[in-house]
C-alpha cells in the first residue's frame, strides 16, 4: 500500500484532513478521482482535466498532488481513499440503492464531491442526488461564499467557461449540518476549461479562469474548510 493510500485509508472519521489546519502540513497528496457511475453517461469524459488541475494547483497552490487520477467506484470501498471525488459526463446517471448509500457514507464522513456538468446531466444528477440525500434540497451557492474568495477572487461567482444554452453559470451545493459536501456547478463547463489547450482551443483568459475556480475547490477541501 503506497504511503498516501495510508495516510488516507477508510477516513470515516473526518478523512483524517479535518486534524490538519492547512496546505503546508501536508506532506503528500492523494492523486484527484473521478467517478465511475452506471446508467451509460461518459464518466469518463475530459480525459485530461485533473491531470491539469492537479498541476496547475502544485504550482499556484504549492499542493503535491500526483498528475496521474485515480478510477473509482461510487459503490466501492475505494472511494474512501481520496478527499477529493470529481464526477462529470454528458448524459444519462444511475445510482443503485447501494451505491447511494455508500455516497452518502462518503460524504457524511467528510468526502466531497464535485460534479461537473459537461452538458446534459441536469435531469439525471438532482433526482440520483436524492437517493444520497433525500431530505436535503441544492441550494444555490451566493457569490459571498468562501469557495469563490480565495485564493482567487471570484466576485461575480462561477465563470462561464463554455457556451450551452445561454443561461448563466451556477454554483448549487448541498450542506451537511452546515458542510458543503457536494459543489454541482452547471452552465460552466469548468471540465472542459481544465483540458488539454488544444482539446477545445479556449482563449487563455477563459483557460486559466477555469483553473483558478478549480484551484479555489480544491484549497477549500483541502484546507477543511468546508
Amino acid at each position: 500500500m503506497s504511503n498516501h493510500m495510508k495516510q488516507f485509508k477508510y477516513f470515516s472519521i473526518a478523512f483524517l484532513m479535518i486534524l490538519i489546519s492547512s496546505f503546508s502540513t501536508w506532506a503528500q497528496y492523494p492523486p484527484l478521482a473521478v467517478l465511475k457511475y452506471g446508467g451509460g453517461g461518459d464518466w469518463y469524459a475530459n480525459p485530461t482535466s485533473l491531470k491539469n488541475l492537479a498541476q496547475f494547483s502544485n504550482e499556484h497552490l504549492k499542493t503535491k498532488i500526483p498528475l496521474k487520477e485515480a478510477q473509482v467506484e461510487v459503490g466501492g470501498s475505494q472511494l474512501f481513499q481520496y478527499p477529493f471525488v470529481h464526477m462529470t459526463g454528458h448524459g444519462n446517471v444511475h445510482l443503485t440503492e447501494q451505491e447511494a448509500k455508500n455516497l452518502r457514507k462518503y460524504l457524511i464522513g467528510g468526502g466531497f464531491l464535485h460534479i461537473d456538468d459537461n452538458y446534459g446531466m441536469d435531469p439525471y444528477v438532482r433526482p440520483q442526488m436524492k437517493k444520497v440525500f433525500p431530505d436535503i434540497d441544492f441550494v444555490e451557492i451566493p457569490y459571498s461564499h468562501a469557495i469563490f474568495k480565495k485564493p482567487f477572487p471570484f466576485p461575480e461567482g462561477l465563470p462561464k467557461i463554455h457556451e450551452h444554452d445561454g443561461k448563466p453559470p451556477q454554483a448549487f451545493g448541498l450542506f451537511y449540518d452546515g458542510r458543503l459536501v457536494c459543489l454541482y456547478t452547471y452552465e460552466s463547463d469548468l471540465g472542459n476549461g481544465w483540458e488539454d489547450p488544444e482539446v477545445h482551443n479556449d482563449p487563455e483568459h477563459v483557460r486559466q479562469a477555469a483553473l483558478k475556480m478549480g484551484a479555489n475547490i480544491l484549497y477549500h477541501v483541502f484546507s477543511g474548510s468546508h
